[in-house]
Order: structure tokens, then sequence, then C-alpha cells
């Protein structure tokens, strides 16, 4: 089990690695084409950071494996408010007053209610998928488009001035778009095969490594850009990295790996992974939206509350497998 544990690390670290050069040069390369620095931001860099899930995903539906294409997602979801969001709030309580990210909460919760609603008959058809990825095209227009009216919004002023303008000449940028790409989709393809080595080895169901190694291991990006975000005080752009992540997980990923490839799903998912999730999504929109005049955040006690949920889930899975 040796090769299998060394190709999942190796891979990981290429994948984080080429994911990033992927970002910088999309980045780069749409600045030279005049593309403007707040949709860079919200396009590419947020495609960017969940290009390791889309493609893992995407990768293990074609190959068959629908557990580490559902597991990626939704752990990467649970993950991304639990881990991820609890860390961020210790560092630095995380205080929400974007009215992008206002909306975006409601739109999340929305996302998750209909994605258990196609999941609910235990398959999750072409037709389904397709559905995912129309409505998830329509967001992506109506956050562009919102964005871009709203220019004195605190995450726009957030996002413009973390897209900072890196000297990188056009050829250069091209290159590292074409072969971060590459590395992303051969870095991906080898975790793949790693993580079902090791699930057949251990025992236990792909699924279960899919919701915690490639789960936690795509969501690196994300756990660093937020931890950097609070640290610098950007706390609606660490609050958007989590929320622009998860909505990508819950329509693009599954309906990326749902259109290449119908999946069947465990009904396990159902009562624990997906219930978990809503769960978690439903405490994330009454913290982050503020509700009977309570203003949107999420302080250093909540922030320690999301971490136990994490790993009380994450102990959940131990003992399940």
């Amino acid at each position: 089990m040796l090769v299998p544990v060394l190709a999942v690390v190796g891979s990981l670290v290429l994948l984080l690695w080429s994911a990033d050069r992927f970002v910088e040069g999309a980045a780069a390369t749409a600045r030279h084409l005049s593309v403007p620095p707040l949709l860079i931001g919200m396009v590419v860099v947020g495609f960017g950071t969940s290009a390791p899930e889309i493609v893992v995903s995407a990768l293990a539906s074609a190959d068959g494996n629908p557990g580490i294409a559902l597991g990626n997602a939704l752990g990467s979801n649970i993950t991304n408010i639990g881990l991820i969001l609890g860390t961020t709030a210790l560092i630095s309580p995380i205080a929400v007053g974007s009215g992008i990210l206002k909306k975006e909460f409601p739109i999340l919760l929305g996302a998750t209610l209909l994605v258990g609603y196609l999941l609910w008959d235990g398959a999750l058809s072409r037709l389904d998928a397709t559905a995912m990825l129309a409505l998830f095209s329509l967001f992506m227009v109506w956050t562009i488009r919102a964005g871009l009216r709203t220019r004195g919004d605190k995450l726009a002023t957030e996002v413009e001035g973390g897209v900072a303008c890196s000297g990188m000449s056009k050829r250069r940028a091209m290159m590292w778009l074409v072969v971060g790409l590459l590395l992303l989709v051969a870095s991906s393809r080898v975790l793949v095969w790693g993580a079902i080595e090791i699930a057949t080895a251990l025992g236990v169901s792909d699924l279960i490594i899919g919701l915690t190694i490639v789960a936690v291991g795509t969501s690196l990006p994300e756990f660093a850009a937020s931890v950097l975000a609070a640290r610098k005080g950007e706390h609606e752009l660490a609050m958007g990295n989590v929320l622009g992540s998860n909505l990508f997980n819950t329509m693009a990923v599954i309906g990326i790996a749902g259109a290449i490839h119908p999946l069947a799903v465990d009904a396990m998912v159902l009562h624990r992974d997906l219930a978990v999730m809503a769960g978690m999504s439903l405490v994330l929109f009454f913290m982050g939206f503020g509700i009977a005049g309570r203003r949107g955040r999420i302080n250093r006690l909540e922030g320690v509350g999301l971490l136990l949920a994490y790993c009380g889930y994450s102990g959940l899975l131990l003992m399940t497998a």
C-alpha cells in the first residue's frame, strides 16, 4: 500500500502547485486581454480555487467511481464550513457587510436543498446534472452583473484589491495557463488512482476516501486563501472564498460529474453526508446573513463550534468506516 499512499501525497502536492500556476496564468492572461479586475477575481480566481475538485470529480466519474466524485464535492463543502471557516474565525472573527454575500447565503441554501431533492431518488441523471449546470450558469451571470454594478460593495472592493498586477508577460502567462491545466489533470488522475487503491487495501468504500483524504486535499487552496484574507482583515473575501467554492462544488462539480456519467447515490450519502452538509449550510446562513437584528458575523466562539462539528463528523466517518 506504500505506492498508493506516496502517489496520493505526491499528487496532492502537484495538484495544489499546478492549480496555483493555472490560476496565476489565467489571471495574467485575462489582464492582458483587458478583463476587469473584479471579473478576474470573481470568475477566474474563483474557478481556479475549485479546479482541483472539478477535475478530480470529473475523472472519478468518468472512471465509474461515483463515491469519490460525490464524496469530494460534499466533503469539500463540509470541510469549507467546519474546518476552514472555523479556523478562519479563530484567527479573526468574520464580519459580513457585503450585500452580494448576503444574497449568496440563501442561494447556497437553496442550491443545497435542490441537490438533496435531485439525489433523493438514489441517482443523478444526465438531465438532472444538465439542469444544475444551467442554473449555475445563471447564478454566475447574476454574480458578475451584481459585482460590476455595485462597485462600492465591500466584497467588490476587496476582490479588486486582491487581484494584484504581476509583471508576467502574455507569452509566459499563456504558458503557465496550459502547463498548469495539463499538470492539474495529470495529478488528479494519479490522485484518483491512489485513492481507489487505498480504499481497496483498507476495505473501505471509495466514498469514505472521497469524503476525507480527497476532500481535505482539494480544499487546501480555499483554506490558504481564506486564512490569508482573514489575517489581512479582508473578511468579505474570506467568506466569499468559502461561499463561492461551496456553490461551485454543489452545482458545478456534482453537475459536471453527473453529466459525464450518471451517478448512483448510496443511501448513506443522503442520511449522513448530505444531511450534515445541509445542516452546516443552514447554520452558516443564520450566522452570516444575520436575522432578528443580529449583525451577520462568525465570532471566535462560533468558530470553535464549527470546528467541533467538523471533528464530530470526521469521528463519525471513522466509526462507520
